[in-house]
């Protein structure tokens, strides 16, 4: 079988040559498409191949139908939302992510945001620590639960919120379980978002959930920028001059935001959650395993489009 890895923000060399060797030791041919500039570019390399790993990039239906011959799909990392899968399930194409595989990585963000916010950008003003301050957590899954846990460290109370968590769960990993989104937000300075873009959540955030957080609060958005009503947000800064919004996703009026509003928005250039040398071969090396039992067991355990 022919794997190709197709990046169009590569792998670190270390993941590409573990990739490679994985798949090799299994009897599979490898491939590697990186730094390519098109969408046709993507389909001539796929149009061979048999498995795919992805990081960010889109599997669309046009690729899945140039790929005449692919079996699997695999995208390195959590979010799957550049796959499309109902257009896998239709060409009988296998889906997959690596949950997991990333989640240190985000987390660590995710604080570090937190901190960054709360000294001002580290501009010389003076500004405050999070030790004794509230977190709120909205989704309480691998990422929600390590931020918890280095929150906890440095002195935070955590509470947190997930529909497919019971509260019992989230009590016995050290947090207090929030009733609804109206409590986590309205009794937390920080509230920190690590909820997938799904039609349910999509714009679910918004004016009223942003300016029910308390005097001072920080809105941390580690996610997707769909998930944030954009418009929403920008008026809740700006009937709210406490607030402050850091991202790891820019929203499509990022430069309206930092115009208007300063050091109280920040946003990374480009998306930078999974960028680790750790998580970057974590999540390629994984993407490989599962191409290879697949193979050779049909195990089919991470599979998106059931």
């Amino acid at each position: 079988m022919k794997v190709l890895v197709a990046t169009e923000k590569p792998f670190a060399a270390a993941a590409v040559k573990g990739i490679k060797d994985i798949v090799e030791a299994a009897g599979h041919e490898f491939a590697l498409l990186e730094k390519y500039t098109s969408e046709d570019e993507l389909k001539a390399a796929a149009a061979d191949a048999d498995a795919m790993i992805v990081r960010s990039d889109k599997v669309t239906a046009g690729v899945l139908e140039a790929a005449s011959r692919l079996k699997i799909v695999v995208r390195a990392g959590a979010g799957y939302d550049n796959l499309d899968l109902p257009a896998c399930t239709a060409r009988k194409v296998v889906a997959m992510n690596t949950p997991g595989q990333n989640s240190n990585a985000v987390a660590e963000l995710a604080i570090a945001m937190m901190i960054f916010m709360s000294r001002g950008q580290f501009t010389p003003a003076t500004g405050t620590e999070i030790m004794g301050r509230r977190l709120g957590i909205q989704a309480f899954g691998n990422v929600g639960r390590l931020v918890g846990a280095k929150a906890e460290a440095l002195g935070m109370s955590v509470m947190a919120i997930d529909p497919f968590i019971p509260a019992e769960k989230i009590r016995e990993a050290g947090a207090e379980p929030a009733s609804d989104l109206k409590e986590l937000y309205s009794s937390c300075d920080f509230v920190s978002v690590h909820i997938p873009a799904t039609p349910e959540t999509i714009g679910s955030i918004g004016y009223e959930l942003i300016t029910s957080m308390p005097k001072g609060a920080t809105l941390v958005n580690t996610a997707r920028k769909e998930v944030i009503d954009e418009a929403g947000l920008e008026k809740a800064l700006e009937d709210r001059p406490d607030l402050k919004y850091v991202t790891d996703v820019a929203p499509s009026n990022i430069e309206s935001l930092k115009e208007k509003f300063g050091t109280r928005v920040f946003a990374t250039s480009k998306k930078m959650g999974a960028q680790t040398a750790e998580a970057n071969i974590n999540a390629g090396l994984a993407a490989a395993r599962q191409i290879v039992d697949y193979f050779a067991t049909g195990c089919t355990r991470f599979q998106l489009n059931r």
